[in-house]
């Protein structure tokens, strides 16, 4: 089974697709997944969402944060 790890970075409306990382064992594709999300966590991108997918398009895991200024 193949895992993918998909980044996604929106500021002003515009959505940049990060690169693609892919792994063939699960745990190694959640720590990808996590590391990412650490960053997204902390950066000063508008909305930053992580996925988790196989290669079958089956979504695992998603998480999103959301920096919008006041």
């Amino acid at each position: 089974m193949t895992y993918i790890i998909n980044e996604y970075q929106t500021n002003n409306g515009t959505t940049a697709i990060v690169t693609p990382v892919t792994k063939t064992d699960l745990n190694e594709a959640e720590s990808v997944f996590h590391s990412k999300l650490a960053s997204a966590a902390i950066s000063a991108v508008e909305i930053h969402a992580v996925t988790l997918e196989t290669e079958e398009g089956q979504t695992l895991r998603n998480e999103c944060y959301k920096h919008i200024a006041q």
